[in-house]
């Protein structure tokens, strides 16, 4: 364990929390499971989106709403991207299987609100400093429109 000091308070690192911890088992499983898959390439696709489908349908109601929702954005605007799970969240990776956006429900990681993020191959640069990440409580059709805006641009096509 390591110990920070300050003139003010001492605090301890005491490593991944719980919720942490499960997802990074998630992606070795994930991981795992990607590799053992045999088929076609449409074959593992299909079955990918089926294992994001079901992660989706075990959320609570408020994060499987805007899962659902975001889904069904990311897919309508970017068919290019593929869904797949990525630390047992949604997440949509472009050709070269790179992860582009995903979705974290606020349950999972006991968190005030659910979060739309961009990776670093996400197209959004914006001079020296531009978000990465958005914190959602609802989507609305306004925050659909917004969403597709950013995939749109995250994956240069606009």
């Amino acid at each position: 364990m390591t110990s920070t000091t300050n003139s003010t308070t001492t605090t301890a690192y005491e490593g991944f929390t719980a919720e942490e911890r499960a997802a990074m088992k998630d992606h070795a499983r994930e991981t795992k499971a990607a590799a053992a898959r045999r088929g076609s390439k449409a074959e593992k696709a299909a079955q990918a989106v089926a294992d994001v489908l079901a992660k989706i349908a075990e959320m609570s109601d408020t994060d499987r709403a805007m899962a659902e929702r975001i889904h069904a954005v990311v897919t309508a605007t970017a068919p290019g991207l593929t869904p797949k799970l990525w630390y047992g969240m949604p997440a949509y990776a472009d050709e070269a299987g790179k992860i582009v956006c995903f979705f974290q429900s606020a349950e999972k990681f006991k968190a005030r609100y659910a979060t739309l993020g961009f990776s670093d191959q996400a197209r959004l640069d914006d001079g020296p400093m531009w978000a990465a990440g958005y914190a959602l409580t609802e989507v609305t059709p306004e925050v659909e429109e917004r969403i597709a805006a950013l995939v749109t641009r995250a994956v240069g096509t606009a």
